[in-house]
């Protein structure tokens, strides 16, 4: 089986939890046999291909989509990644997207609250959507040293750790905020994508503001600050569920998310649950799973329900269901 994946044309240019996805898709779909073509404009090579994978339904995809239908007649899968909320919705191209999902051969959401949200919103028969988890590497739930974080970055004392690109989606300000009232540090890996919010997050928190930039994601760094951690911090204004923290929850820290999203599916009762649009909710989360102590019950509900393994066959039965189904047509 051949397939070629492709996404927006700047997704990787301040990449986040849906290049991730997309990447360990394809790593764990070609341990699994499957040729996989990453789509290059200037040598697209569809011919001979099986079937297109598109992640995203950012504006503008219908080029690119439409004409592997319709001109090239090949089988396409569309990831959304996508949660609509009251805020979000006038900012997304709703009938281009309701025209994307109509037009592929199967939708791939990352949970069965967003497929449901999906058929809701824009039509969809339930039949035409096939759910496939976001997931971990398992290498994640391999104990790795804090001091290898602290030492790295001369971090000393408790802090809360936040792995997102800054921007507002992410609801960094308000975290911020919360941190500072608390009175504890707050140390984010990732990159800047809204300097001017980037800004406002660092006046909010004062001296407890730590951004450190990115670190390499198969990096032991990055697993050590997961073990590092006194809290993993992700209230953001949705996630689906938060790529980065499954990764925390499988290396075994205690995880507060927003309540907004698919994120209930993923963890459960095994977490603490804010409002992201409350600074006081986010403060009080914090504070209160603070007391808490660590448990093994969440990295064993995440390691053995959301791995990329697990992913990937999911994604690959999918896949020959559409092949199977496209044969029949032919």
């Amino acid at each position: 089986m051949r397939v070629v994946y492709n996404t927006y044309p700047v997704a990787f240019d301040c990449p986040g939890g849906g290049e991730v996805q997309l990447r360990h898709n394809a790593a764990e779909l070609a341990r699994l046999g499957v040729e996989i073509q990453m789509f290059n404009p200037w040598d697209p090579q569809l011919q001979g291909a099986d079937l297109v994978h598109y992640f995203s339904v950012q504006g503008g995809s219908m080029n690119f989509c439409s004409y592997v239908k319709n001109q090239r007649s090949l089988p396409l899968l569309i990831s959304p990644v996508l949660w609509l909320t009251p805020e979000n919705r006038p900012l997304l191209p709703l009938e281009e997207i309701r025209d994307l999902l109509h037009l592929c051969d199967q939708v791939l959401p990352n949970s069965q609250l967003e497929a449901s949200q999906l058929c809701e919103e824009f039509g969809l028969d339930p039949k035409h959507v096939t759910v496939v988890h976001n997931g971990v590497d398992e290498s994640f739930g391999q104990p790795v040293p804090p001091d290898i974080f602290r030492e790295h970055y001369g971090i000393k004392g408790p802090f809360l750790l936040n792995v997102a690109n800054v921007e507002p989606r992410k609801n960094q300000l308000r975290l911020a905020q919360a941190a500072k009232l608390i009175g504890i540090d707050l140390v984010i890996l990732g990159n800047v994508r809204d300097d001017d919010y980037h800004q406002a997050c660092q006046a909010a928190a004062g001296n407890h503001w730590r951004w450190l930039g990115s670190v390499d994601h198969a990096s032991d760094i990055l697993k050590s600050a997961y073990a590092a951690c006194d809290l993993f911090v992700m209230p953001s204004l949705l996630e689906t569920p938060g790529l980065a923290a499954l990764e925390a929850a499988a290396a075994g820290a205690k995880v507060l998310v927003t309540q907004e999203g698919s994120t209930k599916e993923y963890f459960d009762e095994y977490v603490t649950y804010v409002d992201p649009l409350s600074t006081s909710e986010i403060q009080a989360g914090v504070a209160t799973s603070l007391e808490k102590v660590r448990q093994t019950g969440l990295a064993e509900h995440v390691l053995s329900k959301f791995t990329w393994q697990n992913a990937g066959q999911q994604l690959l039965d999918a896949y020959q269901k559409v092949l199977l189904k496209d044969k029949k047509r032919a």
